[in-house]
C-alpha cells in the first residue's frame, strides 16, 4: 500500500465519521426543533436552536458517560427487567434534564419553563432508550 492509498483510506474514513456525525445531529436536531414547535416553545432564530442543539448534544455525550455508570452500578444486584427498566428511564430522564437546565441556564435566546424541560428529558430518554441496542 503506497502513500496516496493510504491518505485516501484515511480521508474516506474521516468522511464517512464526518457524515454519520451530521447525521445524528440532523435527527437531534429536527426532533428537539418538532418537540419545541409541539411544546409552543419560542426561540429568536434558527441559529439559536442550532447553538442550543448543539450544546444539547456536546453536554449530553459527556453527562452520558456518568448516567450510564450510575445505571451500571445501580442495577447490579437488582433482578426484574421492569424494575431496571424503570430506574434506567428515572437516570435518563434526570441526565437529560440537568442538561437541558444547564443549556436553557446558559443561552438568553430560547427560555424553557422546568415542566417542558421536564417533558422534554422525559421524552428523550424514552426514545433514547427505545432506540438503544443493548438487551439489558
Amino acid at each position: 500500500m503506497n502513500i496516496k492509498e493510504k491518505i485516501a483510506t484515511v480521508v474516506g474514513i474521516l468522511i464517512l465519521c464526518i457524515l454519520v456525525i451530521g447525521f445524528l445531529f440532523c435527527l437531534y436536531f429536527f426532533g428537539m426543533a418538532g418537540i419545541l414547535k409541539l411544546l409552543g416553545v419560542q426561540y429568536e432564530s434558527v441559529w439559536s436552536l442550532v447553538l442550543f442543539v448543539t450544546s444539547f448534544f456536546i453536554l449530553g455525550i459527556v453527562v452520558e458517560l456518568f448516567s450510564k455508570a450510575i445505571f451500571t452500578l445501580s442495577v447490579q444486584n437488582i433482578t426484574g427487567r421492569v424494575k431496571i427498566l424503570f430506574i434506567r428511564i428515572c437516570i435518563e430522564s434526570i441526565s437529560n434534564w440537568f442538561v437541558l437546565f444547564t443549556v436553557d441556564a446558559f443561552m438568553q435566546s430560547i427560555a424553557l419553563s422546568t415542566e417542558i424541560e421536564v417533558v422534554i428529558a422525559c421524552l428523550v430518554a424514552v426514545v433514547e432508550i427505545a432506540f438503544d441496542n443493548d438487551k439489558d
